[in-house]
């Protein structure tokens, strides 16, 4: 069986390639790849894989996007440090989820899920888990903490979230940030997407406040929130034509 490795880091990417070796001979390993971008150009190639193991953070994005662009024909094992991409991994051909550092026995479990199945059924079961999403409710409320007391906060009451110094705040429409416990990327898949959007990799912007936007340099824009006078608040360039049509409605 013939194996693609998706993992932007060596030293996983080799010891996960060590534990194959051992638990799984017959799999031959075709390609580590390191970035969304290589993983799309060898793809699109439509190479004959039975499996990809896939690491979710890469450099350049999440591994999600890769699959969003390009059809894979055969299970995907994710593999991540992180256990808050489950379910969306198991929308996305997911036959099993492996959390860092990979232990070999979890690993020789997530192997014998693919060599039970014969290729045929188990491609039509795969495909059929990702044909039948469950319906996604958008969350509608953060809980934070202030002082000593847990404050509840509803998503209209937010105007912007954003990253800081390895934290991550929401920023309400009183002016006040408050620490909570989710990466802006988690919140992507947690959000109203017609709601909030995300113009950076430290912003991620509601409606209320894009209301005072600006031409800046390179083609990007610039928002100005009252009361986030002290930071840059920039659209990416990539990202600016999307922000427009978000916008648009």
């Amino acid at each position: 069986m013939k194996v693609l490795i998706i993992e932007d880091e060596a030293r996983a990417a080799s010891h996960l390639e060590r534990l194959l070796a051992k638990v799984a001979p017959e799999m031959e390993v075709v390609a580590r790849l390191e970035s969304v971008r290589d993983a799309l150009a060898f793809l699109s190639g439509k190479p004959e894989l039975g499996l990809v193991f896939s690491d979710i953070q890469l450099a350049d994005g999440l591994s999600f996007e890769i699959y969003q662009q390009v059809k894979v024909n055969c299970p995907i094992i994710f593999t991540t440090a992180w256990d808050h991409y489950a379910i969306e991994a198991f929308n996305t051909n997911g036959i099993d989820y492996l959390l860092k550092p990979i232990e070999e026995n979890r690993l020789l479990k997530a192997i014998e899920k693919v060599r039970q199945f014969s290729p045929g059924p188990l491609l039509e079961k795969i495909l059929a888990m990702s044909a039948t999403k469950p319906a996604h409710s958008h969350k509608s409320r953060f809980l934070v903490k202030v002082g000593d007391k847990i404050k509840s906060i509803p998503i209209e009451e937010i105007t912007a979230f954003y990253s800081l110094e390895k934290a991550t705040y929401l920023f309400t429409h009183e002016k006040r940030s408050y620490d909570i416990d989710f990466a802006l990327d988690h919140l992507e898949t947690l959000l109203d997407p017609e709601r909030f959007f995300r113009i950076n990799r430290k912003f991620m912007v509601g409606l209320e406040a894009c209301a005072n936007i600006t031409a800046w340099s390179n083609s990007r824009l610039k928002l100005r929130i009252d009361g986030l006078e002290n930071q840059e608040i920039i659209v990416a360039r990539e990202r600016v034509q999307e922000f427009k049509a978000w916008l648009d409605g």
